[in-house]
């Protein structure tokens, strides 16, 4: 089996004393122990692989985690050179620095930081920094704001078309490269969906890429190459962007609701307890599914923060996690929606890429959902959490059922292989907006390699 395809297992647990030293942070310990049940002959194979992804997150969490509270403080006070222990601690008990036990010691999230500038915009004023991106939607288009100009377009004539142009590229870093060796490459690019059509792969450096069907689940630019000298590995790609607008208000399901995508995709599509109950109590009495969906986006938009996450790899239960602490980012809220929809029968599916401005690319996540007769629709609880942080409640409500025309769609599934396979660990084993590497004898963690991407053109068609 494909070492990232052992994910599935995943919430199949660990032993009692392997899991009491993982929470305590002897990650070395819980490693030892790991290794001892793996060299038993009789273990069934779920539970196998279950442990082998486990003993790889024990060896990768302390590195989201390298801060201690002095480390922290000084970060902090680099920038807010008066902020108090006292602040810090209630920061802390808040939520809004993450932390883990690292040997019994507590340690900090290597990105609290500006996690904490792109929630908390007094915060950001204090410390003087002003994170870009479009969630905080700080962009301005002929005098307004971009995305509620792109809002009310869309609103307005019922339809907008951006042609987009980007170049991706990866490139190992200087210190991990050996001349001779082998390298293969994963560039995502733009898959064939009802929003984007003219994808042309413009130009591809190396020019021996395999470019993956455009129906791929998790589409790709495949690069295999022996290296002599270091390089980048690179994509322009152009598209057309196409978003719709559904007024959702005035829609209601009628009909029979179909039953694709409504079934458990462990480690983390799972209708726990915790999710039913959730779901029940949310939908009541209605028989509605356009309602039942809107209930449960107006639940995680309304009552839960944005918090950068640390690496997916090393999550686990991740909707039910998110349930439970109403903490998350974009592709965390997105797989709470996805779930508690398909918990309710509702079809949903997982699509991701890029956000796409003119002055901004990043990788982000959203959900696509299914009512009949309308068929699919679209939810971007992150901009819907955005936009309560910017008292918008027009923006909120517009995502959902729709997004902007500033996008990439890539990813159409959740943890699905590539065309041509990693053999390796992947940096995220559940998605690809970025890219990823591979050697012959090991798959590069994010801090092996180097990622770019830039929007190189977005004019409204």
């Amino acid at each position: 089996m494909n070492v990232n395809q052992m994910f599935r297992y995943l919430n199949i647990g660990l032993p009692d004393d392997i899991y009491r030293r993982k929470v305590a942070g002897d990650f070395c310990g819980a490693i030892r122990l790991i290794d001892r049940r793996l060299d038993m002959g009789n273990l069934p194979e779920p539970f196998r692989y279950s442990l082998i992804v486990q003993r790889e997150i024990c060896r990768r969490m302390p590195a989201d985690y390298p801060y201690t509270r002095e480390e922290a403080l000084s970060v902090l006070r680099e920038k807010v050179p008066d902020f108090t222990d006292e602040e810090f601690d209630r920061c802390v008990e808040e939520g809004k620095i993450g932390w883990i036990y690292v040997n019994g010691r507590m340690q900090f999230f290597n990105r609290f930081f500006a996690s904490m500038c792109k929630t908390d915009p007094g915060f950001a004023v204090r410390a003087g920094v002003m994170l870009p991106g479009v969630e905080s939607a700080v962009s301005s288009f002929g005098g307004k704001n971009r995305l509620d100009y792109c809002v009310h377009q869309i609103k307005e004539k019922g339809i907008l078309k951006n042609r987009i142009r980007i170049r991706a590229s990866v490139r190992m870093k200087d210190e991990c490269f050996t001349p001779g060796v082998f390298v293969r490459v994963h560039l995502p690019i733009p898959a064939a969906c009802e929003q984007q059509s003219d994808i042309v792969i413009e130009k591809m450096e190396p020019p021996c890429g395999k470019i993956a069907p455009q129906d791929a689940l998790q589409r790709t630019i495949c690069f295999e190459e022996t290296m002599k000298e270091n390089h980048s590995f690179s994509v322009v790609y152009s598209y057309v962007y196409t978003a719709s607008y559904h007024d959702t208000e005035k829609m209601h399901g009628e009909g029979k609701q179909p039953d694709f995508f409504t079934q458990e995709e462990p480690p983390h599509i799972v209708f726990t307890p915790y999710i039913r109950e959730l779901v029940g109590q949310l939908s009541g009495d209605i028989e509605d599914p356009m309602e039942k969906a809107r209930r449960f986006y107006d639940y995680i938009t309304q009552n839960m923060k944005y918090s950068f996450m640390p690496a997916y790899f090393n999550l686990e239960h991740i909707a039910d996690s998110c349930a439970r602490n109403c903490l998350g980012d974009c592709g965390v809220f997105s797989l709470l929606f996805l779930t508690m929809c398909r918990c309710a029968k509702i079809p949903a599916c997982w699509q991701s890429g890029l956000t796409a401005e003119p002055d901004f690319c990043g990788a982000h996540d959203w959900v696509r959902f299914y009512v009949a007769p309308y068929g699919w629709l679209y939810a971007d609880p992150s901009y819907g959490i955005a936009a309560v942080r910017n008292q918008n409640e027009e923006r909120r409500k517009f995502y959902f059922g729709n997004l902007d025309a500033y996008r990439m769609a890539a990813n159409r599934a959740f943890q699905a292989p590539f065309t041509i396979e990693k053999q390796h660990w992947r940096a995220d084993p559940y998605d690809n907006q970025v890219g990823e590497m591979e050697t012959e004898t090991k798959g590069l963690e994010y801090d092996e390699f180097l990622c770019m991407k830039e929007v190189l053109m977005c004019e409204e068609m």
